[in-house]
């Protein structure tokens, strides 16, 4: 496909998530730099995300947003680059894509935010208690070399995402097998890329503001 590609972020934000998968894909692409609270809310950006929220992407005249669902669509509309199985094989890819998305990120949002489920109330949240999470995680990143199997994928992207931050700055706890399995990913040639253009995006905005 030839549609222009853009990626719209702000280097200290999951913008950095939909950056490594774009450098993991390895096809052009555009950066808009957005700021909190001006440009990110102003109506020229919510007409491409309502939520005004990064990152969101477009291709040509498709928006997508939300970061494992920008991880999916590249990993589908670029499928040379092969990093979504086979759809015969897709059952643990999608799984822990959406587990990532979903109980994982809710888990951490609410015990960042000092919210712990009353124990009665445990069955009403679709993660249960942030324990049964990091538990549930570790097996599935112990089970294998990534996470759905033993080839690199665009879900290993979104859930390595996940962790590198949460064991960064303190939200996941730092277990052995977390540790190894994003140790593995950081050697990726496009993660390290994708990091440096970050931190330069950020180093101009510290320098600018």
């Amino acid at each position: 496909m030839s549609d222009e590609l853009v990626l719209y972020t702000n280097p200290m934000s999951r913008g950095r998530i939909a950056r490594w998968m774009l450098e993991e894909v390895g096809v052009p692409y555009r950066t808009e730099i957005l700021h909190f609270g001006t440009t990110m809310k102003g109506d020229t950006y919510r007409s491409v995300n309502p939520m005004g929220k990064v990152p969101s992407i477009t291709h040509g005249k498709t928006v997508v947003t939300e970061c494992a669902a920008i991880c999916a669509y590249l990993a589908d509309v670029f499928p040379q680059a092969g990093f979504a199985p086979a759809p015969s094989k897709r059952a643990d890819y999608y799984r822990w894509m959406f587990f990532a998305a979903g109980p994982l990120e809710a888990a951490i949002s609410n015990r960042v935010l000092g919210f712990e489920v009353p124990k009665e109330r445990e069955r009403m949240v679709g993660y249960g208690t942030y324990q049964d999470v990091m538990d549930t995680l570790e097996a599935a990143v112990r089970a294998n070399a990534y996470i759905a199997g033993d080839t690199f994928s665009a879900a290993d992207v979104y859930v390595g995402s996940q962790l590198g931050y949460g064991l960064r700055f303190g939200t996941i706890e730092k277990r052995a097998a977390f540790e190894q399995y994003f140790g593995r990913l950081a050697l990726r040639e496009a993660y390290q890329r994708a990091n440096d253009k970050d931190n330069a995006a950020a180093a101009e905005l510290q320098n600018a503001g």
